[in-house]
């Protein structure tokens, strides 16, 4: 088992105005592409590589989640989808429980399953037009990043695979229901 560097060499004086990120603690693992690689369960949890994406791995999850459910899973009976969807949920709360405790951090924000899981959901539930789906992925996204009451609390209490997925489903579930009463009160 390969495992991932400590990376972070200090700031050098007189490199220019470009700030480097804080180095992570002495000994802490880094999850890398060669690290993700080591074990399918990381390779799961981190969104098949999108969850290296930088800045925000959650967007780049979301995104990458967006275009499989395109590409991949809407051409698929209703019946199909469901399926895909109960299958990547318990797949994702397994995959994130095991990378965490290998990790040492049971929601490390290259964990970006919950993402893909959740805006699935949520494209599953909204109509197939592109523009629907575009109002959809930033309605999810911005509920995913504010956290709103219980999403914040969930977050915090529940530290393990299980946990990770449900504070994602709970902003599909403020998506879609806000996405509802749009269309209701405005056609």
């Amino acid at each position: 088992m390969t495992e991932p560097h400590a990376s972070g060499a200090p700031a050098q004086a007189g490199t220019g105005s470009t700030a480097r990120p804080p180095a992570p603690a002495p000994g802490k693992l880094v999850p890398n592409a060669r690290w993700m690689f080591g074990d399918p369960a990381r390779f799961i949890a981190m969104g098949f590589g999108s969850g290296l994406g930088k800045p925000a791995p959650g967007t780049w999850g979301t995104l990458f989640g967006w275009l499989s459910w395109v590409v991949w899973l809407q051409p698929l009976s209703t019946a199909m989808q469901a399926l895909v969807l109960l299958t990547a949920l318990v797949v994702g709360v397994l995959a994130c429980q095991r990378a965490g405790r290998q990790l040492g951090e049971p929601d490390a924000g290259v964990f970006v399953i919950d993402e893909i899981v959740a805006i699935w959901l949520v494209l599953w539930l909204v109509p197939a037009h592109w523009s629907n789906q575009l109002v959809a992925v930033l309605v999810f996204r911005f509920f995913d990043i504010l956290k709103p009451q219980p999403i914040r609390w969930m977050d915090r209490r529940w530290k393990n695979g299980a946990g990770v997925m449900l504070d994602d489903l709970v902003a599909a579930f403020y998506t879609l229901l806000l996405i509802a009463l749009i269309k209701r009160l405005f056609g």
